[in-house]
């Protein structure tokens, strides 16, 4: 058996083996310390797993996309698509092999942007985005798109707050700090670990000179 502490993590893209999980950039990962990693703790239903990829799909498949800088606490799950044959608006619930086709609908693709912090236990329903820099408290159930730089909580997950001003906001997506290249990453990161945007755009235009 694994040896488990709390200090374990795995980079997702080291570890992510299935086609329809798309991760941006070398720097996103999940604290696994608890389970059994990323592809087959967290994410679920997912079409591409050690069982269904042998199997020819009967529909579209349900993609998830990761950002760069992204943190993924233990024991979260990211539901996703191949499993929406539970028909609330028919009268039977249950997913007849038969009508299996006409049962299914499709989520949508699930989006995780850059430099968010998905907390331990939470939940990502199918089709949703948690935008840039937003966070989802642990236990958290996400079941609609999260706005950029956001606290969430709750189940169904709630904005408790905002990280920042809303011109902040604006500022700091204007910038698009997760596109920079490593290098200019690297030389501006000492005020990206800080809170004083008059310094971080000093120093972006002090780099670009």
């Amino acid at each position: 058996m694994q040896n488990k502490h709390w200090s374990k993590f795995e980079l997702l893209h080291e570890v992510v083996t299935n086609a329809n999980i798309h991760i941006k950039g070398q720097h996103s990962y999940y604290s696994d310390c608890w389970d059994n990693g990323f592809e087959r703790s967290v994410v679920r239903y997912l079409h591409g797993d050690e069982v269904s990829r042998q199997w020819e799909p009967r529909w579209e498949i349900d993609e998830l996309y990761i950002g760069d800088y992204v943190c993924i606490g233990a024991e979260v799950v990211i539901l996703m698509g191949g499993n929406h044959t539970h028909r609330v608006d028919w009268f039977s619930l249950y997913p007849f092999m038969d009508v299996i086709e006409d049962a299914y609908i499709g989520k949508g693709d699930t989006h995780i942007k850059d430099g968010a912090w998905l907390g331990m236990r939470a939940m990502i329903m199918p089709g949703v985005t948690i935008g840039e820099g937003a966070v989802v408290a642990a236990n958290s159930v996400v079941t609609k798109d999260v706005e950029p730089y956001s606290i969430v909580a709750g189940s169904p997950a709630k904005v408790i707050k905002h990280r920042f001003d809303k011109g902040v906001i604006e500022e700091l997506l204007s910038m698009k700090i997760y596109e920079w290249p490593e290098e200019k990453f690297e030389a501006l990161r000492k005020h990206l670990c800080d809170s004083d945007l008059s310094n971080l755009k000093k120093a972006v235009l002090d780099y670009e000179k």
